[in-house]
């Protein structure tokens, strides 16, 4: 059973840069798509960023373009979200999901989610 851990989250200031991780065990991740994924208090899960395992077919949301960067480390299983520059609106519990179907990852129908990690951005 596919199981994925988060860290990293915490009480960041504007303009922070801090890295999510995300630990990937249970099967072998080699041919799924990899993504992050962010709820805001009050607001629905969006898509925030998604690669192929392989580091390919990179995506990220307009609201996060030029400053997140998704990449793995396939020696540690692990998929990172390099976050810049960020705002209080980036504010919000991140989520690392998996899908062995692009489309269905980008669209957040998986049943792989890890728990959550809280980013709390300070003006």
């Amino acid at each position: 059973q596919a199981q994925l851990v988060e860290s990293g989250g915490g009480l960041v200031q504007a303009g922070g840069s801090p890295r999510l991780s995300c630990a990937a065990s249970g099967r072998t991740f080699s041919t799924w798509t990899m993504g992050w994924f962010r709820q805001a208090p009050g607001k629905a899960r969006e898509f925030v960023a998604s690669s192929y395992w392989s580091g390919s077919n990179t995506n990220y949301a307009d609201s996060v373009k030029g400053r997140f960067t998704i990449s793995r480390d396939s020696a540690k299983n692990t998929v990172y979200l390099q976050m810049n520059a960020l705002k209080p609106e980036d504010t919000a519990v991140y989520y690392c999901a998996a899908h062995p179907v692009f489309v269905k990852l980008l669209r957040g129908e998986t049943d792989y989610w890890g728990q959550g990690t809280q980013v709390t951005v300070s003006s």
